[in-house]
C-alpha cells in the first residue's frame, strides 16, 4: 500500500507539473484540452486546478466558449541567453523516428515543452510559426519499416558499457552467436546500425539483422579515444567504395552538368572540379561508379540523350540494344 500510495503521489506531482508547463507554453487551455492531453478525466483536471491554487500558483479560469484556464502573465519566466537564430534552430526540432524507437520521444517533447514554457509570448509565437513551416523526415522514399525488437536492450548495453550476446544469420543455413562490446548506435536514414568490438576488431551490423540479443553480466572498458562520429564517417567511406565496383566512362552534355548532383550525389562536384572544360561540341568526359553493370545501364538509360556511354564497349552496346528495343516497341504501336 505504501508503495502504491507513493506512486500515486508521484504521478499526480508529474501531472501538476505538466499542467503548469502546458499553461505556460500555450497561454490558455480548456479542461477538456488538458484532460485529452494528459489522458485523465475533466473531473481530475478540476481537482488538479484546485490543488495548484491552494499551492499558491496564480492560475485562473475564464468561463464561456472562449474561456479556459491560464496563468497570470507575471508568473511566467523568461529564458535568457539565446539568440533569435538559436531559438529558431531549436524550434525546428521534431521527434525523429529513431529517437521514438529508442523510447526518447517523450523526454524530447518534455524538454522542448520546458524550453517553450520559459519563453516570453513573442518567442512562443515564433515557435508556432516555425513549427508550421518546417518538418524533418529522416527516412528515404518507399523505405519499409524495419522491425527492431532488440533496440532497447542494445541501447541499455551501450549506455551501461555491458557486453551483449547476439545471434544473427550471415548465411541462409547458419546461426552465429557472438559476445560483443557495443560501442555505439548509429541511425542512418532511419536504419539503426550497431558498432561493436570483438577480439580487437570493429564490426558494423544492422540492428534488424539480429535474431536474438541479451545483455551479459560482463562489462567492458570503452576506449577513451574512440570517437563514434569519426569512426562512422571513415567506415561509411570505405563501405561506399566497396559498393562502387563498376566504372563507366561517359560524355555529358554541357546543359546537363548542373543536374549531375541530383542524380549522383554531392560527391560529383569533386569529379567536376578535376574535369576539363567542355569541348567544342559542349560535352565533358567523366568516369562514374555504379554497384553493377545492370545498375549502370538502367540509370544511364534514364538520362536519355544527356549522357553518352564511351566505355566499356559492352555497356555501350547494351545501352544501344535496350534503346533500340524501346524505339521498336513504340514505333510498332
Amino acid at each position: 500500500m505504501a508503495r502504491a500510495g507513493y506512486e500515486g503521489i508521484r504521478m499526480r506531482a508529474d501531472r501538476l507539473l505538466s499542467i503548469l508547463l502546458l499553461l505556460q507554453s500555450r497561454g490558455k487551455m480548456t479542461a477538456l484540452e488538458l484532460s485529452e492531453r494528459l489522458e485523465v478525466s475533466e473531473r481530475t483536471i478540476y481537482r488538479d486546478m484546485e490543488a495548484l491554487s491552494i499551492a499558491g500558483v496564480p492560475v485562473y479560469g475564464e468561463p464561456g466558449p472562449e474561456g479556459g484556464y491560464a496563468l497570470v502573465e507575471r508568473y511566467r519566466t523568461d529564458l535568457t541567453g539565446l539568440t533569435e537564430k538559436e531559438l529558431r534552430a531549436l524550434f525546428m526540432l521534431s521527434v525523429p523516428a529513431p529517437l521514438d524507437e529508442l523510447g526518447m520521444s517523450e523526454e524530447l517533447r518534455a524538454a522542448l515543452l520546458k524550453l517553450s514554457a520559459a519563453l516570453p509570448d513573442a518567442h512562443r509565437q515564433e515557435q508556432e510559426r516555425i513549427g508550421q513551416r518546417f518538418h524533418l523526415d529522416s527516412t528515404w522514399w518507399r523505405q519499409a519499416e524495419e522491425p527492431v525488437p532488440h533496440l532497447q536492450t542494445i541501447h541499455q548495453a551501450v549506455l551501461q558499457n555491458r557486453k551483449l550476446h547476439v545471434k544473427y544469420h550471415p548465411f541462409f543455413t547458419t546461426v552465429l552467436e557472438r559476445l560483443v562490446a557495443p560501442f555505439g548506435l548509429v541511425a542512418k536514414a532511419g536504419i539503426w546500425y550497431l558498432v561493436s568490438e570483438r577480439k580487437g576488431a570493429m564490426h558494423v551490423r544492422r540492428v534488424s539483422s539480429y535474431t536474438d540479443v541479451s545483455m551479459a553480466e560482463e562489462s567492458f572498458e570503452r576506449p577513451t579515444d574512440f570517437d563514434l562520429a569519426a569512426f562512422w564517417e571513415a567506415w561509411s567511406s570505405r563501405y561506399e567504395r566497396l559498393l562502387s565496383v563498376f566504372t563507366a566512362t561517359v560524355r555529358v552534355a554541357e546543359e546537363f552538368i548542373p543536374e549531375l548532383p541530383r542524380h549522383f550525389g554531392q560527391s560529383i562536384h569533386t569529379k567536376l572540379e578535376e574535369t576539363k572544360q567542355p569541348d567544342s561540341e559542349g560535352w565533358i568526359q567523366l568516369q562514374l561508379q555504379f554497384d553493377s553493370f545492370e545498375t549502370a545501364r538502367s540509370r544511364l538509360l534514364g538520362l536519355g540523350r544527356s549522357v553518352k556511354v564511351i566505355e566499356p564497349e559492352a555497356l555501350r552496346r547494351s545501352v544501344l540494344d535496350y534503346a533500340e528495343q524501346i524505339v521498336s516497341l513504340y514505333e510498332n504501336g
